[in-house]
């Protein structure tokens, strides 16, 4: 009886967000898309008139330059809310009171989650049209399991926790994005290149390999709520972290071996 109540709990929730409040929802997302746009025109005016070598770099490094601003500022934004959400809001706590984990969300953390799913939209977008030097097939699949693992905890109200423990990892990009613009302004032997390589492997390590072990752990214990959701949303909260989990391990991989070999050039 209490399965099958909060079962038609999330349908009423699927119904409100899909049909009742579907322009707030489009309206979030056409905010991330704009706010990307911006992003990058005003970090392309900046950095012709503030940084002298962005001008000798070629169009496609200058499209690149601009595109990982606008992935940083996502970046910050979304892992700061995430991190909100995850860890200091009282909108997932164990309260049993107010249903199951994985059932809950409220309009700031829908309209968030619509600012991320504009972005990756716009990434995507980008990376597509300049394939592959935005980046290769490996970033095509990561960008599309984001937008659908995000788009469905937004428009359904349904593990939107677990999507906030996946997004929580964007907080290693700036370090990432950082490092490519040190190498762009021929810095790659400078101490500040060395140290945020030493930055990004330990945030790689607690943001994206040690979070991803507790996102799996809290679905084990919290496993009887995670079956009240939808057949498709329980597939998605276990195959989108799995894969992307995979990918992490991957490029963590080669994080330590190109950290590996930066800091034996300085012995």
């Amino acid at each position: 009886m209490v399965i099958n109540s909060y079962r038609s709990q999330a349908e009423l929730l699927r119904k409100e967000y899909i049909f009742a409040d579907l322009s707030a929802v489009c309206s979030s997302v056409i905010i991330g898309i704009f706010a990307c746009k911006m992003v990058y025109d005003l970090c392309r005016l900046i950095s012709a008139v503030c940084f002298k070598g962005y001008t000798n770099l070629s169009k496609s490094k200058q499209i690149e330059w601009n595109n990982r601003a606008m992935s940083t500022v996502h970046a910050l934004f979304i892992s700061t809310a995430s991190m909100y959400f995850t860890f200091w809001s009282d909108l997932y706590s164990d309260n049993l009171l107010r249903g199951p984990i994985t059932l809950r969300s409220s309009s700031f953390s829908t309209f968030t989650l619509g600012v991320s799913v504009g972005y990756f939209l716009s990434d995507l977008a980008m990376i597509i049209w300049f394939y592959p030097s935005l980046g290769t097939m490996e970033y095509v699949i990561h960008h599309l399991l984001s937008v659908v693992g995000v788009s469905y905890a937004m428009l359904t109200g349904e593990a939107q926790l677990y999507t906030f423990m996946v997004l929580t990892s964007e907080a290693t990009t700036p370090g990432i994005n950082l490092r490519w613009y040190l190498d762009a302004a021929g810095m790659k032997k400078s101490r500040v290149y060395i140290i945020n390589g030493v930055v990004i492997f330990l945030a790689w390590l607690v943001a994206r390999i040690l979070l991803f072990v507790y996102l799996f752990y809290h679905e084990y214990i919290f496993y009887d709520q995670v079956k009240q959701m939808h057949t498709s949303g329980i597939l998605l909260v276990l195959l989108v972290p799995s894969v992307i989990g995979v990918m992490n391990l991957i490029w963590f991989w080669k994080i330590f071996k190109g950290l590996k070999k930066t800091l034996a050039k300085t012995q």
